[in-house]
Formats: structure tokens, sequence, C-alpha cells
């Protein structure tokens, strides 16, 4: 079947879906993929600022297949037009190929060779994290809504293993105050804004590397990175004010409301004037240490019971952890090396492609939904 996956992957990475800036509409790509999709039940939603997503149910399954379609930006390293797709000897090559567009080509060239129940979501919201698409996915789907399923298999580059583990995330806005003055003033050291922030930097990197021997399902530790510091007029000059972003992503036995309160006190009283969680993820499998443990057994048994082989947990987030955190049992599996995603010339091996979806149909063709 790979030819037919090509030929879908080669149409889904002509349309330009970067996130940023999120251009997307109703049309074109959605057009498209209705056409592959004859015989389901279509539903398009626009949530807004190129948010937009599709369900496609045929029949009444119980399991979901979700792939996100928005990719990263394009970057000048590209050594051909990142949306012209490029098939060499082992491997296609083009914006989204890895992540994700090749399992949304699996899922299409699937469709066609089986008859049977099927559901799929496609997403346009993850690469910005800002999970319109799946938060209003899940509200339908909650106990008295109209979906009722209660299983998702989330794609993103897993080498074609299911994942069962992942961290969560958190993103962060801090402004620090201080007052203006002369830098040769002797309160410069302390009034200074982008000391202060410093000084936390400082103090933050110190409580993540406290937390290396920390474990959980293969994974250690916390990560931890300061994307930006900014502030301040010139040299001679206190700094009245600073703007610091970072994030860091949690073991899924981590509290991320408890590193908030260690992370938002790790500065003088008063040396902070905002402290802003801009987006968070939870881990995969979410809930308390208990729900976590019963959630993964549970995705676990779904992994054998499809028969695919089960990796490694994972450092990177996906929005299998939503679905997770909505009680549905969850995991992600999908084709390509998370590697190659986001890179100049991204790919996905071609033996991947033709696996994952030679499993898809195997899924939908042979086992009870």
């Amino acid at each position: 079947m790979l030819p037919d996956i090509l030929r879908h992957l080669e149409a889904l990475v002509a349309f330009d879906t970067r996130n940023p800036p999120r251009r997307i509409g109703t049309g074109g790509m959605f057009d498209y993929l209705r056409a592959q999709l004859p015989g389901f039940r279509i539903d398009v939603t626009d949530h807004g600022d190129g948010a937009v997503s599709m369900l496609a149910v045929r029949g009444r399954p119980r399991r979901l297949f979700n792939v996100h379609l928005d990719t990263v930006p394009s970057s000048p390293a590209w050594s051909g037009d990142p949306h012209v797709l490029r098939v060499t000897g082992d491997r296609a090559i083009g914006l989204g190929a890895c992540d994700i567009k090749g399992a949304a080509a699996g899922l299409l060239a699937a469709a066609t060779r089986t008859s049977g129940d099927a559901a799929f979501l496609f997403s346009t919201d993850e690469e910005a994290n800002d999970a319109r698409c799946i938060a209003t996915f899940l509200k339908r789907n909650a106990p008295g809504g109209d979906l009722g399923f209660s299983e998702a298999i989330i794609a993103e580059p897993t080498r074609c293993e299911a994942v069962l583990a992942h961290r969560g995330i958190s993103s962060v806005l801090m402004h620090f105050r201080g007052s203006a003055g002369h830098a040769s003033g002797a309160n410069a050291m302390e009034a200074s804004a982008l000391h202060q922030a410093m000084r936390w930097g400082d103090r933050a990197l110190d409580l993540v590397e406290a937390e290396a021997p920390q474990r959980f399902g293969g994974l250690t530790g916390l990560r931890f990175n300061i994307g930006r510091v900014e502030g301040g007029i010139k040299a001679n000059m206190i700094a009245p004010s600073a703007e610091l972003r970072f994030g860091f992503r949690p073991l899924p036995s981590m509290s991320i409301d408890a590193l908030h309160a260690r992370f938002g006190t790790l500065v003088e009283a008063g040396a902070v004037a905002r402290y802003e969680e801009t987006f968070r993820g939870p881990p995969l499998p979410a809930g308390d240490v208990a729900d976590a443990e019963e959630r993964r057994l549970q995705a676990r048994d779904l992994a054998e019971a499809l028969d695919l082989p089960i990796g490694n947990a994972v450092d990177f987030w996906t929005e299998a952890s939503l679905f997770s955190d909505a009680g549905m049992t969850a995991l992600v599996y999908g084709p390509g090396d998370i590697a190659q995603a986001h890179t100049a010339d991204e790919w996905v091996a071609l033996e991947q492609l033709q696996r994952y979806g030679e499993s898809v149909t195997r899924i939908l063709d042979g086992v009870s939904m």
C-alpha cells in the first residue's frame, strides 16, 4: 500500500499548514480529506485563529485515531521546497512528512482498504500548544455527550512502537520588578530586575539538578529550559523590569502544581510582579500516581490486544495526555523518528510508512472495536 500512502502524503505536504502563522481554513486540505473518505460521516469545525478539526466516523466505533496536520515553520536550511514531497530510495522528505502527515496518509490508505468501524480526528493546533481542537472534542466525548469514544491512538513519530508514558509540560512567563536608577548607585545590585532574574535562574538550575535522581518508567530527572530573558535599557542604567520565559517537563510522578510552588518562591519577596503559566500539558498517563499506573496498565493491555510493539517512555510531550486526563485509554503510535521531526529536510522512512499503514489496516479489519 506504499504507493497510495505516498500519493496522499504528497497531497498533504503540499498544503501549507505551518503553525505559526496557522493560516488554515475549512477548505483546501479538508476538502481533500473529505474526498478520500467516502462513506464516513464528516464533521468539520472551525475553532478560530486557524484551528480546524475534522471528525470522520464510519459505523459505531469506540476507538479513535487522532493525528495533527499542522507543522512547525520551515527554515532557510531546507535544500528544496518544503511543500514538495521528495521520495528517495528509502525516505520521503517534506515538511510534516515525519511530524506527522505520514500517519494521516496511512489512515487514508487504510480507510480505502477496510469497511468496518473507524474514526479519525484530524486537528491543526498541536504545534502551538493551543489544544482547542482536542478540548472541544473531549467536551463532546464527556459522559452525557454525543460521541462515546473510550480509546484513543494518537499519532506522533514513535518508530511504530506504542508509547505508554511521557513527560508533562508547563510553560511560564515571569515579570521581575526593579527600581530605575544610575548603575553607579550603591543599591544597583539589589534594585535591578535583571539581577533578580539572574538570581532566580541560578536557583532554578540548582533545583532542577537536585531532581536528577527521580525516575519513572525509564525516564529520569526534570527537564528544564530558560528560553528567553529580556529587559533593561543600557549598561549604566538599572533595569526597572525584566521578562523571563521558561518551561519544564516533569515526570508523570511529579506534581506540576508543586513544582510551580517551588519555582515561584526562589526569589526575594516582592521581586516578582507576575508569574503566569501560559500552557500546561499533563503527563501520560495522567492523574495521581495510583490513577496514572492504572491507566498505564490499561494502555499496555490495549497495545497488546492490538499486537503493537511497546516502546520506551519518551521525553517529548503529546496530546495523548489530554485524552488520558479525560479518562480515555490513550497511547501514542506513529511512523517516523522524533529525531527527524522539526528539522530541515524532515523525512520519514518508507518502511515506517508501510508498517504503519499495514498495522492500521489490520486493526480496522481484524480487531473488534
